[in-house]
């Protein structure tokens, strides 16, 4: 019989799954391992422990596996793709295959089919392919001077706009917030948040979210900017591959759009309101089982 592993390799979190031809048989989670982010060896123990966990649920051995899909973002550089593949072949037998994390989210969402995906995890990136096999992608250009919409983003975001807030009326919540959360103060937290490298400012999100159901006006001001920007990388594919319109599928996947109600709104409310004839769908997409499919077919 022939096992199958997909991968979905993100900056914070690894997901893992082992599969016959037909049925998912076990999964795994760990942290990240992005190589761009984490580093290789934190990537490595990343994905050592996702399959570890995967595999024991399964009842599978590592020597058992026939194929391996590694969805991963910054693979388009043949030095991430190497290094993901070797760390993966340390780890199980049969042939391993690394794309693009965009690639496999396209496959979780359409199955090979044309549509929009975007990604909106630690970083953020909106992708598609239309009817003809064109393919387009917007933004996903690093932490430092793109990813908008992203954990990233929305963590570095509400940090300066609750300083800006401080500095207007003397006090911010949200800052106090943030500074509970690093466990400093303000004359602490400015340096470290201007270090490079600086600290990890996704970790920062699950903060904002929180905030934001609480009322916290700038927590949500935030979280709606952030809903904007990734319509806006949207938009930039959708014109660019389905420059008719119609009924273009949309798709959302990641951690951003899990577990933000708000931010899903206003995605959804402002992609319908330029493109009034996409089906952007409501469920938020596992690139991971894109991975699996992937693996499955061997290509």
């Amino acid at each position: 019989m022939a096992f199958f592993l997909g991968i979905d390799g993100g900056g914070t979190k690894t997901s893992c799954v082992v599969a016959d031809e037909s049925s998912i048989l076990g999964s795994g989670t760990a942290g990240g391992s992005n190589i761009v982010r984490c580093g290789e060896e934190r990537a490595r123990e990343s994905l050592a422990a996702a399959i570890r966990q995967a595999l024991t649920v399964a009842g599978v051995t590592p020597a058992q596996i026939t194929r391996t899909c590694v969805g991963a973002a910054g693979a388009g550089r043949e030095e991430i793709r190497a290094a993901q593949q070797q760390m993966v072949a340390d780890l199980v037998a049969g042939e391993v295959i690394v794309v693009g994390d965009m690639m496999t989210t396209l496959e979780a969402a359409f199955v090979g089919g044309p549509g929009v995906v975007v990604i909106a995890g630690t970083g953020s990136l909106a992708f598609g392919k239309n009817a003809g096999g064109d393919m387009a992608r917007a933004g996903g250009w690093g932490f430092a001077i793109s990813d908008e919409g992203s954990g990233h983003w929305i963590g570095r975001a509400a940090l300066s706009a609750s300083l800006r807030e401080m500095d207007e009326s003397g006090t911010s919540s949200l800052l106090d917030r943030i500074q509970k959360a690093w466990r400093v103060d303000v004359d602490a937290l400015v340096p470290m948040a201007n270090a490079s490298p600086g600290p990890n400012f996704a970790e920062l999100m699950p903060l904002v979210v929180s905030a934001s159901e609480a009322g916290d006006m700038t927590a949500r001001t935030v979280l709606t900017r952030a809903g904007s920007e990734l319509a806006t990388i949207a938009g930039i594919v959708i014109r660019k591959l389905f420059p008719e319109g119609g009924a273009v599928p949309v798709a959302m996947s990641g951690g951003v759009f899990r577990h933000c109600a708000l931010v899903r709104q206003v995605f959804y409310n402002t992609v319908k309101t330029e493109f009034s004839d996409a089906v952007v769908g409501a469920t938020v997409v596992e690139p991971v089982r894109g991975a699996l499919e992937i693996a499955r077919r061997g290509s």
